[in-house]
C-alpha cells in the first residue's frame, strides 16, 4: 500500500521541534512501519537579505556571513530532526532544506510531494506580533492544498 505523505515544517524554534516530537509520538509510535504516513521534514532557509531586513549601507559586507550562519542553522535543524526520527526508529524519513519564505516553501512542498497533511508548530505569538510577522501556520491553513495540523505546545501552569 502506498503511504500518504506527511510534511512537517521545521525552523530552529522549540515550538517546531515540539511539533515534530508530537508527530513522531502520535503517528509513528510504537511501530513506524505500521504508520499510514511517510514523513518529509522541510526546513525553509530564509535568504540573508530577508534575514537582516531592510539593510542600510554596509550590509553587503555582512551578507556572506549571515548566509553562512543561516546555512549552519539549517544543518543543525536537520541534524536534530534526524536524531529525533532515528530515536523513534523512523528511518525512511526525507529531509529537505529549501531556500525561501516558510509560507511559500511549505505550501510548495505540499504540492511537490503531494502531501495529505502538513504539520506546523504554533509560536503562540500575541495578536500584534502575529499581525506584524504574519503567522506561517495561519497562511498555510488558508493556502496549502491539504489538511493542516497546527501543533501547540501546552502552556506551563505556574
Amino acid at each position: 500500500m502506498e503511504k500518504s505523505v506527511m510534511v512537517v515544517g521545521l525552523d530552529d524554534s522549540d515550538h517546531s521541534f515540539y511539533a515534530l516530537e508530537w508527530t513522531l509520538q502520535h503517528f509513528f509510535s510504537p511501530s513506524p512501519e505500521n504508520s499510514p504516513f511517510k514523513l518529509v521534514v522541510v526546513h525553509a532557509k530564509p535568504s540573508a537579505l530577508t534575514a537582516i531586513g531592510l539593510a542600510g549601507p554596509g550590509s553587503a559586507e555582512v551578507l556572506p556571513y549571515v548566509d553562512l550562519d543561516l546555512r549552519k542553522i539549517a544543518a543543525r535543524v536537520l541534524e536534530k530532526a534526524k536524531e529525533m526520527c532515528t530515536a523513534k526508529s523512523v528511518n525512511d524519513a526525507m529531509f529537505e532544506v529549501v531556500d525561501g519564505d516558510a509560507r511559500n516553501v511549505l505550501c510548495e512542498a505540499v504540492e511537490k510531494h503531494p502531501a495529505t497533511v502538513l504539520v506546523v508548530g504554533s509560536h503562540g505569538y500575541g495578536a500584534l506580533k502575529r499581525a506584524v510577522l504574519g503567522s506561517v501556520s495561519d497562511y498555510c491553513a488558508h493556502h496549502a492544498h491539504c489538511s493542516v495540523m497546527i501543533v501547540k505546545k501546552p502552556k506551563i501552569k505556574h
